[in-house]
């Protein structure tokens, strides 16, 4: 007994440096705050003290990561990067952008999911719909408070999940990142069914792609004796490693990730997700997920299993390919915005994965990528938070008659944005910049976007899968300009909101109103779009900038 104390005395503290992960730890540490203040604050206080906390700690947490990137040591000698918390952690300048990244996306999601003008979050979740209980909280004004926290500990998970230098701390930070949502993807005020629908088909393909990935780690493990990446680089360049085995457990990593960023065959739940969601946790998915979920497949195919881009280069590539085109031709008989928007987000999946396979062999994919993401999470954001505003209007304009509907969810039927842009000139201006970055027209920030991704691509000697990424984008751009066209160049409907949404007969208005109307957005959701439409902008005029910074973060670490 005496040995095995002496023995146990010379096991070391485990080094951590704290500095380096400062800003996961900020957000981490902020949201076991927030989940106090829930259990001790006052109701009356809750909101204001989460949003101190929230906005605060993601502010904190983006300072923290100029930082450390601004850190010369961490890259003396010409090192990538540098491993943290005992080889789990790899903090290189791929990491901190897409960290970077990520913040930023939740501030603009804060600010949306903050504002009360119309909360699309349910009073008390735990209530049937319909209830009593429901509508007295209604009533009352009564906010899911925790809704706070719990997109602190997905902003957390995003961190560190693209971060992760080991494969089980990537496992354990996408549950992090993904727990949270499947909550928030419940909460929506209206149309609860569908929303609990949504949240149920999340949990239940994410757990089953969850197993998956496990899966494919324990096959990794096996192959290579370790979960590390750097550790499996260096076993993928040994003639000692059991290639069957291996190339296995990358299959099962890639079915994982596939689920993750929606590609096909693994996107069966992201149309009915974001339609059933409150609209501003689908705005936060569809930006923040992709992001962390494409840098950690960068990360670990374009890193650690670089060595064997001859074996799954051909895979992503026919995945790319059924994804772009299956997304753009879907996308068109679509008759909900949000519906629409999910079936984009699987095509602009698609186009990413063309970044993806060129990656290997060309260090411009891995560049054009983390510049996609960063182009592409704020003009899919700004197009949500016009959905999100057109929801209000539409509760508005409705009168006594629809405010209180159960059938209002925010959802976005195409027909409700007839005679949009005479209405609202201004949210349905920047509704049409947002359909045009999107589509790639020049020169918005999705132009460039593509252009990098593809010149890429063709640099890598792909230049068959660019060319069927062209024709994809051509295919795409029908149902963004049919959105633009709806909202300038059809009539409005000719009866209320809630007859089109019911198919009822009109009560009160015979005739729409044609002129514009002015209806306050709220104050946060005005800022929001703001800064969504500016960087949509700003990043198609001077491009450089952001490529440059995406082109120095550029290693990945292995």
């Amino acid at each position: 007994m005496t040995g095995v104390l002496a023995d146990s005395a010379t096991i070391g503290a485990p080094s951590i440096e704290y500095g380096q992960l400062a800003p996961m730890l900020v957000v981490f540490g902020a949201a076991v705050a927030g989940v106090l203040v829930e259990a001790f604050a006052p109701r009356s206080s809750r909101r204001a003290a989460h949003l101190v906390l929230t906005l605060g700690s993601l502010i904190a947490a983006f300072i923290l990561t100029i930082v450390v990137a601004a850190r010369h040591s961490l890259y003396a000698a010409g090192s990538p990067g540098h491993v943290a918390a005992q080889g789990a952690v790899a903090v290189d300048r791929p990491t901190l952008f897409i960290q970077g990244t990520i913040v930023i996306l939740a501030l603009v999601s804060v600010l949306l999911i903050s504002d009360t003008s119309n909360s699309p979050f349910a009073a008390v979740a735990a209530a049937t719909p319909g209830s009593q209980e429901e509508r007295e909280g209604l009533a009352a004004g009564i906010m899911h408070t925790e809704i706070f926290p719990l997109t602190l500990f997905a902003v957390g998970g995003m961190m560190l999940f693209p971060a992760a230098n080991d494969l089980l701390t990537m496992f354990v930070a996408l549950e992090v990142l993904s727990l949270p949502l499947y909550l928030l993807c419940g909460l929506a005020r209206r149309r609860r069914l569908l929303s609990h629908e949504a949240a149920m088909k999340y949990f239940l393909l994410g757990a089953f792609s969850s197993a998956f990935l496990l899966y494919g780690i324990a096959l990794c493990y096996g192959a290579a004796r370790s979960t590390n990446l750097l550790a499996i680089a260096r076993a993928t360049s040994t003639t000692e490693i059991n290639t069957s085995v291996l190339l296995a457990g990358v299959a099962l990593l890639a079915v994982g990730f596939c689920f993750k960023v929606a590609a096909v065959p693994f996107h069966m739940w992201t149309p009915d997700v974001y339609q059933g969601a409150p609209t501003p946790v689908t705005a936060f998915m569809a930006a923040g997920t992709k992001a962390a979920g494409f840098a950690v497949f960068l990360r670990v195919f374009a890193g650690a299993l670089g060595g064997l881009v001859l074996d799954w280069r051909p895979v992503i590539a026919g995945v790319a390919v059924v994804t772009m085109l299956v997304g753009a031709i879907l996308a068109i008989v679509q008759t909900d915005l949000k519906r629409m928007l999910a079936y984009s987000s699987i095509a602009h999946a698609g186009y990413l994965l063309i970044g993806l396979a060129a990656a290997p062999t060309n260090p411009e994919g891995i560049s054009a990528s983390m510049f996609y993401l960063l182009a592409y999470a704020f003009m899919v954001m700004g197009a949500f938070m016009v959905v999100q505003y057109a929801a209000r209007t539409r509760q508005l304009e409705s009168g006594a008659a629809g405010a209180d509907r159960e059938e209002w969810d925010g959802g976005a039927p195409l027909e409700e944005f007839r005679g949009f842009g005479r209405r609202h000139p201004w949210p349905a201006a920047l509704l049409g910049l947002f359909m045009f970055g999107l589509a790639g027209i020049p020169p918005l920030s999705g132009f460039w976007a593509k252009y990098y991704v593809f010149q890429a691509g063709i640099n890598a000697g792909l230049t068959w899968l660019v060319v069927i990424g062209v024709v994809s984008s051509v295919i795409s751009a029908f149902f963004y300009l049919r959105v633009i066209m709806v909202t300038y160049l059809q009539e409005p409907s000719e009866r209320p909101a809630a007859a089109v949404l019911e198919g009822a007969e009109p009560v009160g208005l015979a005739e729409p109103e044609r002129g514009p109307r002015r209806v306050p957005a709220g104050r946060a959701l005005g800022v929001a779009l703001g800064v969504a439409a500016v960087l949509t902008v700003a990043i198609g005029l001077a491009p450089q900038v952001l490529v440059t910074a995406a082109q120095t973060a550029g290693r990945i670490l292995g």
